[in-house]
């Protein structure tokens, strides 16, 4: 009889679960809620990993709709990040998911051999990465002190094993200026929506000599009640990227000049709050990634060739601030959208379809194996455990 291995077992647990996980995706799907909202959809991610015997604990950090459930005792512990926020308007076009049914699927497969590889497994369900930042506040409030390595997966239009990601701020920038008539006395007032234009003509001009990589954009929250006052307030909210957190500091100290120009040209008064904490680039740890490469080859699929991924750093997330802090990847794996790509409503479509169910199992299994080669290979297994032990 052929040997039964402990990634061949984790795989069986997958493959034996796989109505219970496609349910989940679907269940997740079809009731959209958004960052800090996301009570049922938490709820549901734990479900299954409680009936398992994992021990939930709920709201680590005071975060009401983020948990962590631990399985085993053994020292080297795994984070498997699960999310499930979705987008304003256009519900799961991120396929969070996707991501919390095959975290769901590698944390069940992985307590099947845990107690064999000296592993704790910790499934930890992150809310709000699409605005709010979950993992740099869970960071913040010691959930992943002892984690040694983390894992998760993102779908997309491609499969991509060492994905990368810029770095990302937001501010809300709010002008105050003064009302009047804008027939009879314009000249009493002090216009906040030019100040808006102002300071958006000048990031306008600031786009010729962003450093490649950098990037901003905003959209005008408030822009006066109505076209016979001379608006008083206006609002802008912008996003800044750049290729790591120190490109995002310098272009975001050019850009609080721009918003500083709308205020001096109009005599405004400004204010500038950041949003959420930074998200820092996503640095995947490569030999976790190459491994993970080949568990794509070995189902069919056709990652970005290595030497490509580099220079395609994929939108921004907070799992970047993990893997700032320890060992981890995110890789992408691809699903048939149709040429839709993330945040369009032909994704969300997809993101339920049978393309997004293979993602699902498939990913769960990719994730599970590089985890069970993480814990056989000794090297490697030390390299994360001296990691953990020197972190400050």
């Amino acid at each position: 009889m052929p040997t039964i291995t402990a990634s061949t077992r984790t795989e069986d647990v997958v493959a034996a679960r796989r109505s219970d996980l496609i349910e989940l995706s679907h269940s997740i799907h079809a009731e959209p809620e958004l960052a800090f909202n996301e009570h049922r959809s938490c709820a549901k991610t734990q479900a299954l990993v409680a009936e398992r015997g994992f021990a939930v604990c709920a709201a680590p950090g005071g975060l009401s709709t983020a948990f962590r459930a631990d399985y085993g005792s053994g020292p080297l512990v795994i984070g498997i990040c699960a999310e499930y926020d979705a987008l304003p308007g256009i519900g799961h076009a991120c396929g969070h998911n996707i991501i919390a049914a095959s975290a769901v699927g590698t944390a069940l497969a992985l307590a099947d051999v845990a107690d064999d590889l000296g592993l704790t497994v910790a499934l930890i369900g992150t809310p709000a990465e699409e605005s709010g930042g979950g993992k740099a506040l869970l960071i913040e409030a010691g959930v992943f002190d002892d984690v040694a390595a983390a894992v998760m997966l993102h779908p997309g239009p491609i499969d991509i094993a060492a994905a990368r990601s810029l770095s990302l701020s937001e501010v809300t920038v709010t002008y105050t200026g003064r009302e009047s008539h804008a027939a009879v006395a314009p000249y009493l007032g002090v216009n906040a929506a030019d100040a808006v234009t102002v300071a958006q003509v000048a990031i306008g001009l600031l786009r010729q000599q962003m450093a490649p990589g950098q990037m901003a954009h905003g959209i005008v929250t408030d822009g006066g009640s109505a076209t016979n006052v001379i608006p008083g307030r206006a609002r802008l909210q912008y996003t800044m990227r750049a290729i790591d957190s120190a490109s995002r500091r310098a272009l975001e100290d050019k850009m609080r000049g721009c918003f500083e120009a709308g205020a001096v040209a109009t005599g405004c008064r400004y204010d500038i709050v950041e949003a959420a904490p930074a998200y820092a680039e996503l640095t995947p740890d490569s030999w976790l990634a190459e491994v993970f490469r080949a568990e794509m080859i070995r189902l069919g699929r056709t990652p970005v060739p290595a030497e490509v991924e580099a220079a395609m750093p994929l939108g921004s997330t907070d799992m970047g601030n993990v893997t700032q802090l320890l060992p981890g990847i995110h890789p992408v794996v691809g699903i048939d959208a149709g040429g839709a790509l993330i945040h369009q409503p032909g994704f969300a479509a997809a993101a339920a379809g049978p393309s997004a169910d293979r993602a699902v199992i498939e990913g769960a299994i990719m994730l599970a194996r590089t985890v069970v080669a993480l814990a056989e290979t000794t090297a490697e297994r030390d390299r994360v455990l001296d990691c953990k032990a020197v972190r400050p």
